[in-house]
């Protein structure tokens, strides 16, 4: 299991995005006070098409699409992030080093 924390300060929410691979689908949960993610806080995703490059194909952002999040929200990426490292393609280990991941307003 992978879990990440995503700060959306800009909107005053942390969120708890947990996920593991189970048989062929990548199961994410959200533990989250925002209730337009909250409508979509659990996902089975099928590991395969979470390689689709386009966007617009991508199931996570068709869940999100779906569910009308704000277009700014930072949790898709962070499920992205959770998805690929449970699965191997991105390293805990690194990410873990990393810190995190920002966006600074200047």
């Amino acid at each position: 299991m992978t879990e990440v924390k995503v700060n959306s300060r800009i909107c005053g929410f942390t969120h708890k995005i947990s996920g593991k691979v189970e048989g062929k689908n990548m199961i994410i949960d959200i533990e989250t006070p925002c209730k337009k993610i909250s409508s979509a806080s659990h996902m089975e995703i099928p590991m395969k098409e979470l390689y689709d490059p386009l966007y617009s194909d991508n199931p996570v952002f068709q869940k999100v699409k779906e569910a009308k999040w704000c277009s700014t929200c930072l949790v898709p990426c962070g499920i992205m992030h959770v998805c690929r490292m449970d699965m191997g393609t991105i390293s805990k280990t690194l990410a873990k080093n990393s810190g995190g991941i920002s966006i600074e307003f200047e």
